[in-house]
């Protein structure tokens, strides 16, 4: 059950307040724009190689953020002709620390027992230009993503484990990112609240996007056609 704190969802980068780097750590090519498309602060994080610069959270590799929501959501965009590389590290309800790491770098899927590492196939604006279906360096007008992870459900399916909680976060190099988040909640982009009420998606567990979360969609534009949503 998620703790009152974490209830409905929590914003990871607001409520450990990244930008003052005290429960964060940063390393390498690591900055804070102002971007006015996201209308917010976004983290640059950029470097010849992805290990080189990363943003990460918790500061220290001992501590724990002690998240236990299902779904976690990272709202980012890979740098283009870049690869970048994501790594989440999760505690099992045996105490087990499991790695999962996303990354264009990754040909193909592998897995030990303790790491589960998945391609990603870079989503770009003309699908035309795009290699669907094949890892590589992101095109040219890839978009900001909003990528969901169902962490019991992939910890059940590639482990046969029992999720207890997010440990840690490592972003690195080649990425924006706008934020992280935790929640038990489905979040469904695109949707509005009268939406959701009229199509009763609350009984599926579906919501639509917080608006702290939620990606700007100018008036007259649909979410779909501007950004990718990818659930694993």
């Amino acid at each position: 059950v998620l703790a009152a704190w974490q209830r409905p969802y929590l914003n990871v980068f607001k409520h450990f307040r990244v930008e003052e780097w005290k429960r964060s750590a940063k390393e390498g090519d690591v900055a804070a724009l102002t971007d006015t498309r996201m209308k917010g602060t976004i983290y640059r994080i950029r470097g010849s190689n992805p290990a080189s610069s990363y943003l990460q959270l918790p500061r220290a590799g001992t501590q724990s953020l002690g998240l236990t929501g299902r779904y976690l959501y990272l709202l980012f965009r890979p740098l283009p002709h870049k690869h970048f590389l994501v790594h989440l590290d999760v505690t099992t309800e045996e105490n087990q620390v499991v790695r999962i790491s996303f990354s264009n770098l990754f040909k193909e899927f592998k897995s030990s027992a303790t790491w589960l590492q998945f391609p990603f196939v870079c989503g770009a604006a003309s699908e035309g230009t795009a290699r669907r279906g094949a890892p590589g360096a992101a095109p040219a007008d890839v978009r900001w993503t909003c990528l969901v992870l169902d962490l019991p459900s992939i910890l059940a399916l590639y482990l046969s484990r029992r999720y207890s909680h997010l440990r840690g976060v490592k972003l690195c190099s080649n990425l924006l990112v706008k934020n992280l988040c935790t929640s038990d909640l489905l979040f469904e982009p695109g949707v509005t609240l009268a939406q959701a009420r009229l199509g009763d998606l609350s009984c599926r567990g579906v919501a639509p996007m917080p608006r702290e979360l939620a990606f700007p969609v100018p008036k007259g534009e649909k979410w779909h056609e501007l950004y990718d949503y990818i659930r694993y």
